[in-house]
Formats: C-alpha cells, structure tokens, sequence
C-alpha cells in the first residue's frame, strides 16, 4: 500500500510528462489535466486543460486573464476536436488553429467521413475533396 506522500509524488511525475502524452492519450485520461485558471496562471505552449467539460491545448504561451477562456480566445487555445479515437464527434466549425488532419473521422448529416488533408477546416459539404465517405467501423 502506498503512502498519501507517495501518491502525490507520484501524480507530479505523471503529470510533468503528460505534457507529452497525444491527444488520444490525453483524452483517455482527463483527469490529469487541470480545469482552467483565470487568475494569472501561467500557461506555456503544449499544455493541456478542461473548460466547460471540453479538452483543450495551449498554442501561445501566457498569463491567463478572466476573459480569456479557451472559447473567447482561440489565438491562445484550440479545442482537441477528436478527443476520443474511439469515437467518431459530430463535424464542428473548426477555427484555424485547430484544423481536422488527415484521417480525423467525423459526422456530418449523417454519414461518417474521413479527412484526406492536414488543415483541413471545411465541411465535407463546403470542400468534398477534402474528405471521403466511409463505413462506420
């Protein structure tokens, strides 16, 4: 049986490397990965929080500010769009810092595609090209 000071030691070593865990890996374990701060927390890029119950990765470091949620502030934030491999999300808007790669899977009014480009940011209705139909596994 391991000791309190134990676990807490380590969840820091967890925690310190799962800076370096994939989005699939993150997904798996969101536990991990603190809810996000408003109040001058320092983010560096890479790192990974929960807001409103959705994943999402730092993409230019700061100093959090309240108005700077991961929603309000998508030049400092992108939502993990394919959190979970094993499951295949509705297709959303992505902006620009967050674009499907090649072989995202997604719905979109009811069919299931796969995206054949990285930065990929159009519907497979605006840009068909960008996307096959394919079976749901």
């Amino acid at each position: 049986m391991i000791t309190r000071e134990q676990a807490e030691k380590f969840r820091k070593i967890i925690e310190a490397h799962s800076a370096d865990f994939s989005d699939a890996e993150a997904a798996e374990a969101p536990h991990l990965f603190p809810g996000w701060s408003g109040g001058g927390t320092e983010y560096a890029v890479g790192d990974r929080v929960q807001y409103g119950g959705k994943p999402y990765k730092c993409i230019q470091g700061h100093t959090s500010q309240v108005t700077w949620t991961p929603e309000d502030a998508p030049s400092l934030w992108a939502k993990i769009l394919i959190p979970d491999p094993e499951v295949i999300p509705d297709w959303v808007q992505p902006d620009s810092t967050n674009a499907y790669t090649k072989g995202d899977k997604v719905r979109f009014e009811g069919k299931v595609y796969e995206s054949v480009i990285d930065n990929n940011v159009w519907s497979p209705a605006a840009y068909p090209a960008g996307w096959k139909e394919v079976e749901e596994n």
